[in-house]
């Protein structure tokens, strides 16, 4: 990498970060405008449509469940994609991801429902959601390796943040389209009126390969190919020199458990006969939390460029396991002014501390011959538990769904791991992007940065 105010190597890859930032923005927005659209129908709609409703109770678990699924697949989908990924490139897997995740949130929508052909419904249903885990398994990953790889070495905080800025996005999206949804006449919603944000999805494929497909191959993935050539094997090297990175990054990702409980389970409870919120009122606190949230979340990534990643990650982290006992416990008292504004607390504010951070504090844990292995299998095991965590949280609401206290104990308790990992993790936010995943001192790192 050149010095700075030196002359550049002209065979230097040249970066792109507002690009890649943009790409990475647009595309994984309308990625996971498609990944969330499903947590908000399993709460509202599917337990009436796929699930048999002689047992109410036993159909929300179930439909919450099928939203934990694709979270299982995804560790499985980090294995493959984080191993082509490393090898034939970030972008490739950015543009894969994107059409697959377009076509099996589509065919959610064209399934049919129980009624039509019984069992077969939820069984078709799981397959899809499936997909949708696969898809979402290498999107982060190859989303945040290519703008960290882009970035500049002092800003890489700031526009990897990009990438979990555009999830916000269409976590927004979704919400949004299900608004007036949500508002038709019962009939209408439960027979066609919820495919519409499904069919959607088709403008998903179309906008996000034509971003993606211009966005040139990170300059740190072609120096490494030109110069060292790429790994035969990933997932052996990953194993062998990054393991106690990998288990900090899947003890780090179960923080996303603030969020699957923030937007299926506390959705689900607030519109419950326990507490009778309407389920317009209360998408709408998802909304302006996740707008709240689309400033909030680069602003932290910028301190932490400044201050380093670990200290804003445990903002986050400890932030979220006390401000979700107050989020739940302002449900509980059917207090809608309260619940907005601790959602928006909650989830647009201090949850976006660790949030913002994460896709650069846990990228710069691995070299560039494995980052995007590393980061794939690493968030997406810890994903996985986070996916689940809805349905044990319905489980620990017990038989009526409202003992909120043991749901909110059970998320501060996921919230442990991440902290201990940020805690053991070492600081690299002043790390040159060239000696990241090295075994360096910090003393050594920060003179190279001084000269870089």
């Amino acid at each position: 990498m050149a010095a700075s105010g030196a002359p550049r190597d002209p065979a230097e890859p040249v970066g792109q970060p507002k690009k890649a930032a943009t790409a990475a923005w647009i595309g994984s927005a309308l990625e996971y405008y498609d990944f969330f659209i499903y947590g908000s129908a399993a709460a509202l709609i599917f337990p009436q449509i796929f699930f048999d409703q002689s047992d109410p109770a036993t159909a929300t678990l179930l439909s919450l469940a099928t939203f934990g699924v694709a979270y299982a697949a995804r560790p499985v989908g980090a294995l493959f994609l984080g191993h082509f990924g490393d090898k034939l490139g970030r972008k490739k897997i950015m543009v894969f991801t994107l059409i697959l995740m377009g076509l099996s949130t589509f065919l959610i929508g064209c399934l049919p429902t129980r009624d039509q052909v019984g069992t077969l419904a939820p069984v078709l249903l799981v397959l899809c959601r499936v997909l949708q885990g696969i898809s979402a398994a290498g999107e982060q990953a190859s989303a945040n390796s290519m703008t960290l790889e882009h970035a500049p070495p002092h800003r890489r905080g700031f526009f990897t943040s990009f990438t979990l800025s555009g999830t916000q996005g269409g976590q927004l999206l979704a919400t949004l389209a299900f608004i007036p949804i949500a508002a038709l006449p019962e009939d209408q919603l439960l027979s066609w009126g919820w495919r519409i944000p499904f069919w959607l999805s088709v403008a998903v494929a179309v906008v996000g390969f034509v971003i993606r497909r211009k966005l040139e191959e990170t300059p740190a993935f072609a120096q490494q190919a030109a110069t060292e050539g790429v790994v035969k094997l990933p997932l052996v090297v990953l194993m062998r020199e990054h393991w106690a990175d990998v288990l900090r990054v899947i003890a780090g990702a179960l923080i996303a458990s603030v969020s699957t409980i923030f937007t299926v389970w506390a959705l689900a409870y607030a519109t419950s006969d326990a507490v009778g919120m309407s389920r317009s009122s209360m998408l709408w606190v998802g909304a302006l939390a996740n707008l709240v949230a689309l400033a909030a979340i680069p602003l932290w990534a910028t301190l932490s460029d400044r201050i380093g990643r670990r200290p804003v990650f445990l903002i986050g982290a400890i932030g979220s396991a006390v401000t979700m006992f107050l989020y739940l416990w302002a449900i509980s008292t059917g207090s809608y002014p309260l619940v907005l504004l601790l959602g928006i607390v909650t989830f647009g504010v201090v949850y976006s501390a660790a949030n913002g951070v994460w896709p650069s504090f846990y990228g710069e844990m691995f070299s560039t011959r494995v980052r995007l292995s590393g980061m794939a299998i690493g968030t997406q095991i810890g994903f996985a538990v986070a996916g689940f965590a809805v349905t044990f949280a319905a489980q620990i609401a017990g038989p009526d769904g409202d003992d909120w206290l043991s749901v909110a104990l059970f998320t501060a308790a996921l919230c442990v791991p991440p902290i201990v990992a940020a805690f053991s993790a070492r600081e690299t936010a002043k790390v040159p992007t060239e000696l990241l995943g090295e075994r360096v001192s910090p003393e050594t790192a920060q003179r190279e940065t001084v000269t870089a």
